[in-house]
């Protein structure tokens, strides 16, 4: 095995990855001349909410199965063993809290953008901030989810580096812009099933290469890489059960929760029940991803035995793979850029929705409808160019801005479940403890972040560094380097706060938005201009919109009422800060 040795691509590989961009721009097409023809910003920013449970659940996997999971997770696996599996179980919560709380609010105030919730029950600054923060957020992300499957492509194969970038950012920017919010659920539903078989084909070659089901589990047993329960309350491990399964529900929140892009999906579904269906259909597809995953980083350590040392050695693993088989190859490198497509369209369509409803629409009340669809297209194309130049920058940087970058989107997602939670959970908070505790979340978040890449206290690997060299007989020598005479000391004080696990950024900045929060809202006198009950306050139109009526007949309207008295009996009638 020699990971410098590049692989090559046939004819047939070509055809399968122009297959699938072709394919998405013809969706993104057929979007734009048919239906109302994306004419009004209701049907391209929320698909004139009209969406089943079925496609909105495979766009909400897709949104953020990113190439930067299907290439870390099996590499995860391959170097520490299935620990990571562990991260199955915060799926409960994670999707069981968002369908019985963050939902039912989110869809029975008939918002566009989810930030239009912070001004309704703080102010028009606290909706502000929030925006803000999700658009530095995404921006950073869809830049490093674009360049990461054209990098790694390009470091084994040799494929052209930003052929395959400008490919993906402009077929992306393309049929977003055309398509609007149906094309983008019905490319992420294409795109799903092709990242599944992509995967599904490489664990399959993977294990008859090796000799077998028998074989493979020999060798993952023999090699340690199936991890016990580790129970260690540490928070400074990596991993271990707690740090998977309780810190990665708050992540699971802040994405599933509270993420415009995924909030955009449940609010484009027909009714509140088929919103909550889909969160529930979420949940057997990402254990399956997560699965997928697992297995594939376990079949790859079973193929070479040895831990080898090359950041993309999942890329180079499936083209050893599936070299001398036309077409599979180009089957998997359209898996990992379906994954690359499906987050970076999410990515466009939810900005260009905040972006309009949050920034926008507020200073210019009598705006047209054909104007602001015409400038919600142009937004949505806006950010797809911005996406490359992200890439770009991504390039500058080098390699360890991957991790770095996504470290920044863990960590601006904690305040931003943080700022939510305030508002539902507390009624008794003010719009000046949500500033307040949002901006000492972000805050403390940057510096844990800063001095943990400062400090070089992360955690390292638990197995020995190795490297595999290609004997002259086409031989592979693997040499170790042992770590017994090597004394890691434990960090203390300072260094060992900056050490906290990754997995627990979400949970920390949360609570300490939520502390900050209660605190400056307790100083500054609680409440101040009050209602009787919050959601009561709200206007009859935002409780039964005429055009959702009109268009899905008095079984909707039925629905509308029963979800109407549902949220009497959810919310309590406690006495909410009106908006300014």
């Amino acid at each position: 095995m020699d990971p410098s040795n590049q692989k090559h691509f046939e004819v047939v590989d070509y055809v399968i990855f122009a297959v699938l961009l072709a394919a998405s721009v013809g969706i993104g097409l057929y979007y734009a001349l048919s239906g109302g023809r994306q004419r009004t910003t209701q049907e391209f920013l929320m698909a004139d909410r009209n969406m089943g449970c079925i496609p909105v659940s495979l766009s909400l996997i897709a949104s953020f199965q990113s190439a930067v999971a299907i290439i870390g997770v099996p590499a995860e696996i391959y170097t520490y063993g299935t620990q990571y599996w562990f991260i199955g179980c915060a799926y409960i919560l994670g999707l069981l809290i968002p369908a019985h709380v963050f939902i039912p609010v989110f869809y029975r105030l008939r918002l566009s953008s989810a930030y239009q919730y912070l001004e309704l029950r703080f102010s028009k600054a606290v909706r502000i901030c929030g925006t803000l923060t999700f658009i530095c957020q995404m921006v950073i992300y869809m830049g490093v989810c674009v360049y990461t499957p054209a990098f790694a492509l390009n470091a084994v194969t040799g494929f052209e580096l930003w052929g395959a970038v400008l490919a993906t950012g402009l077929v992306c920017t393309l049929y977003t812009t055309m398509g609007g919010l149906k094309a983008v659920i019905w490319t992420d539903v294409f795109q799903t099933v092709v990242m599944f078989a992509g995967q599904l084909a490489v664990i399959v070659v993977g294990v008859q290469k090796t000799g077998g089901v028998s074989e493979v589990w020999r060798k993952i047993w023999e090699g340690d890489r199936i991890s016990g329960l580790d129970l260690n309350p540490d928070p400074t491990e990596r991993h271990t059960f707690w740090t998977l399964g309780v810190g990665g529900i708050f992540l699971m929140l802040s994405l599933y929760g509270v993420n415009q892009a995924q909030v955009q999906r449940y609010l484009s579904s027909r009714t509140e029940k088929e919103a909550v269906r889909s969160c529930y259909l979420v949940f057997p597809s990402l254990q399956l991803a997560l699965a997928l995953s697992c297995v594939m980083g376990l079949v790859m350590f079973a193929r070479y035995s040895v831990v080898v040392r090359f950041i993309f050695m999942v890329i180079y693993f499936v083209m050893d793979m599936l070299q001398g088989l036309p077409g599979l190859p180009g089957l998997f490198v359209a898996c990992l850029f379906s994954a690359a497509l499906s987050t970076i369209s999410s990515a466009f369509n939810s900005l260009a929705t905040v972006t309009m409803e949050d920034l926008i629409k507020p200073h210019f009340p009598a705006m047209t409808e054909a104007r602001a669809t015409l400038l919600s297209k142009a937004l949505a194309m806006s950010y797809g160019l911005l996406c490359l130049a992200m890439a770009y920058v991504t390039h500058l940087m080098g390699d360890s801005v991957l991790q770095m970058a996504l470290k920044i989107f863990g960590i601006l997602g904690g305040p931003i479940l943080g700022l939510f939670s305030l508002g539902i959970f507390f009624p008794w908070a003010n719009s000046t403890g949500a500033v307040a505790g949002l901006g000492s979340g972000l805050a403390v978040a940057f510096w844990v972040a800063v001095g943990s890449i400062l400090s070089h206290t992360s955690a390292r690997s638990p197995t020995p560094e190795c490297r595999v060299l290609l004997g002259p007989d086409n031989t592979t020598t693997t040499i170790h380097a042992t770590l017994s005479n090597v004394t890691l000391s434990r960090p203390s004080g300072l260094k060992r706060f900056y050490s906290l696990s990754y997995m627990w950024y979400s949970a920390f900045n949360c609570f300490t938005v939520i502390l900050i929060g209660l605190i400056i809202s307790f100083l500054t006198g609680g409440r101040g201009l009050v209602c009787a009950d919050f959601m009561t306050s709200l206007s009859s139109e935002q409780w039964q919109p005429s055009q959702q009526k009109e268009s899905n007949g008095s079984v909707l309207q039925q629905e509308e009422r029963q979800s109407q008295a549902e949220t009497e009996s959810f919310f309590p009638a406690v006495e909410y800060e009106t908006a300014v």
